[in-house]
Formats: structure tokens, sequence, C-alpha cells
């Protein structure tokens, strides 16, 4: 039995689901466009620059779920998956996460994206395992507060290894480990697999994989690269 992690955001999706969801609230006039799109391009170059402060952007991007009924958010995540979701999900992640699914991997999503978003994703990737940061909910309502640990940086790896224990599994559990990701943010649990594999990486990423001798590939066109 092997483990095989795949990071979401400009990963396994081309594009950023965290980013597009508040861009596709802001569309539909739900966000404030003055007073929230600059913020969410700040906190989006932020992660890609490796120097986001997750918490103040957690307080940004989970307060609307606060203001709405669950009922109002899941119809418009409906619309999300639809408008800006599926387009993202390239015909070489499919082929990558059924290769894995073929080789009777446990395969995982984990991610720094909350999971209200990110659930349904996972789902129509046909992945069953998904770490993601908890958004906290009292009597079945959102607070805009996060519950426990954000799965973001060496969060990833405390996240990962309590959701192994409650399988009751550990790292001597698997074969072999893979963790595919974009972006530095993730070099924590890059650096903890057997098998790291940056996809489509950031410069930062790519000069470090380089380095260690990490396969690079690309999701982005019709075929996966051979590892």
């Amino acid at each position: 039995m092997q483990l095989a992690l795949f990071d979401l955001d400009n990963t396994l999706l081309n594009g950023d689901s965290d980013f597009e969801w508040a861009q596709f609230l802001i569309e539909q006039g739900v966000l404030d466009r003055e007073l929230f799109e600059a913020k969410n391009l700040a906190f989006y170059q932020q992660y890609k620059a490796g120097t986001l402060d997750i918490h103040e952007f957690l307080d940004f991007q989970l307060k609307p779920l606060s203001r709405h009924s669950r009922s109002e958010l899941e119809r418009w995540h409906e619309m999300f998956m639809q408008k800006k979701v599926r387009g993202m999900m390239t015909v070489s992640a499919q082929q990558l996460v059924a290769r894995h699914h073929v080789a009777g991997d446990v395969c995982v999503i984990i991610t720094a994206t909350n999971s209200f978003v990110t659930a349904p994703i996972a789902q129509a990737f046909g992945i069953a395992h998904l770490i993601a940061t908890e958004p906290e909910q009292k009597d079945g309502k959102f607070t805009g507060r996060v519950a426990g640990v954000p799965s973001f940086r060496e969060g990833k790896i405390t996240r990962l290894e309590h959701w192994m224990a409650q399988h009751g599994w550990n790292w001597e559990s698997f074969q072999g480990s893979w963790f595919y990701s974009d972006s530095l943010n993730d070099l924590p649990l890059l650096s903890k697999v057997n098998n790291p594999v940056a996809v489509d990486p950031d410069a930062t990423l790519e000069a470090h994989a380089r380095q260690h001798g990490w396969p690079i590939i690309s999701l982005r066109g019709a075929v996966v690269a051979a590892l």
C-alpha cells in the first residue's frame, strides 16, 4: 500500500480555487468589489511569494461564510463548480489521479484551502480523502473562524499525521509515499515523503527540485510526463 498526496490549487487544478472563490463571490455581487478584490489579489501574491500570514488570510476568507445560510452557500458553490472549477480540471490531472487509483494507492488531496470550497472538488476528482483547513461551525453555521491547525506549510504535516492516526496508520504503514505540489509553501511536506514531485512549480520549488533531483512534471498538457 502506497500513499499518494496531491496539493490542489495550481497542482491538480490549473488555477487557484481559493482565489477564484472570492472572485466568484465578487462577480455575483456577494462581496463588494472595491473592498475585496485588491485584498484578494494581495493575499494571492503573498501566498505565491511564501510570505502569507495564514491567520490573517483565513480571517478574510472565512468571514463571508458566516454571513450567509448553508443553503445559499451551497447554491453558489454549485454555480462556482460549473463556472470556474470544471474548466480548471485538466485531462492530465485526472489521468494522474486515475493511475494512482488503479495502482491501489491511498489517494488524498491535502490543501490549505478550506473544506467548504474543496470538498466538492475532491469528489469531482474521485478522491475520497481530503485534508483541508477546517472552518469552525456552530449549530451547522459557519462562525467565520478556523477550527484547529490550518493545513498550511508545516501544518500540512501535523494534519496529515493526525489523519493517519485516525485511520490506525503512520508513515511506516505505507511502502512508499508521493506528494505532488507546485508551491514553495509545500517544501516541508515534499521533504517528508519518499517521492516528492514538483508540478508546474514556482521558481523557488523548481530550483529546489533541480538541486535535489526531484522529478518535475506538468499537468497542463494532454499527457502526464513519465516519472
